[in-house]
């Protein structure tokens, strides 16, 4: 994944440090009970050079996560921002994945010390061709129902934070080890919550439909979908989705900043619609490509230009 790293940096505390000696320390109070957040930002290239896709909304909700566990970032969202442009440019990228990180330091060891650690700040960046194979935006991806529940506390679901993503690995192990390529978790009520990091839309008779967020992430590549499928004067409904309304789906996709838009084909061994990509996710797939990669003018203001 990680590419030409002798001669990339890494943002930390302020400074950049070689990417290959960037460290925290093994008693950092993060690594031991995952307190800390982060986001995954991703920038494109455009015809003007590199932009950053919702820039502004992925820091602001990277300091909304930091202030429900009661970490006071140090740093300013602008100054973040700046962060993540200079990451970039430092890195002589103009397209690639982002990831910021807030952790505590290794100062004090326990569950009661956090007024005792350093809050650290880093910002990463590096080349991301494609979360997954090149060829499932198009020809689509195979998931299951996972026997893993998503989180019944909204603040686990719907936060980045660091110590709630365990129950996503086992969700897509699981899934990969029964030949499939995501998984789809449900909620405590039984209904479609999210894939392992990822939200999940449905289509059926031309009408777009999500799960609520009561338990999952509002991903802010879900709200675009939604925007743009609004613009699209495409009908789009929030709602507690089945199991079964995903098996009787037209089409189906997941969205996120990694997967972009990528159409579910299968569900369990069985077809979605006519089990390829369909006219909606098609539609919606072209149109985001064209905003990210800053052709449609109309969205504009959802890129930061490095």
């Amino acid at each position: 994944m990680f590419l030409n790293t002798d001669s990339k940096f890494i943002w930390l505390n302020g400074n950049f440090q070689p990417f290959n000696e960037t460290n925290i320390h093994l008693l950092s109070n993060t690594l031991h009970y995952g307190m800390g957040v982060f986001e995954g930002v991703r920038a494109y290239e455009t015809s003007n050079g590199g932009a950053i896709f919702r820039l502004d909304d992925h820091t602001k909700r990277l300091f909304d996560a930091a202030s429900k566990i009661n970490i006071s970032i140090p740093y300013s969202i602008n100054d973040l921002c700046e962060a993540q442009k200079a990451a970039m440019i430092k890195n002589n990228l103009n397209e690639g994945y982002i990831r910021p990180i807030v952790f505590l330091g290794s100062e004090s060891m326990g569950l009661r010390s956090q007024d005792l650690l350093s809050i650290n700040v880093a910002v990463a960046c590096w080349e991301w061709p494609s979360y997954m194979d090149p060829d499932a935006k198009r020809n689509g991806i195979s998931v299951v129902k996972s026997p893993f529940q998503q989180y019944d506390n909204p603040l686990y679901s719907n936060n980045k934070i660091i110590g709630t993503y365990v129950n996503s690995i086992m969700a897509v192990n699981d899934a990969i080890s029964k030949g499939a390529e995501e998984a789809i978790l449900l909620d405590k009520n039984g209904f479609i919550s999210e894939g392992s990091g990822e939200n999940v839309f449905i289509v059926k008779n031309s009408k777009l439909m999500t799960p609520t967020t009561d338990f999952c992430l509002n991903g802010i590549t879900r709200q675009s979908v939604i925007t743009i499928a609004e613009n699209l004067q495409l009908t789009v409904e929030e709602k507690n989705l089945t199991f079964d309304d995903l098996l009787s789906a037209d089409e189906a996709f997941y969205s996120g900043t990694a997967v972009e838009i990528t159409p579910i084909t299968t569900v369990d061994g069985s077809k979605i619609g006519n089990g390829s990509i369909g006219p909606i996710t098609d539609q919606l797939q072209d149109n985001y490509s064209d905003i990210v990669c800053g052709r449609d003018k109309s969205y504009s203001h959802w890129l930061t230009s490095i």
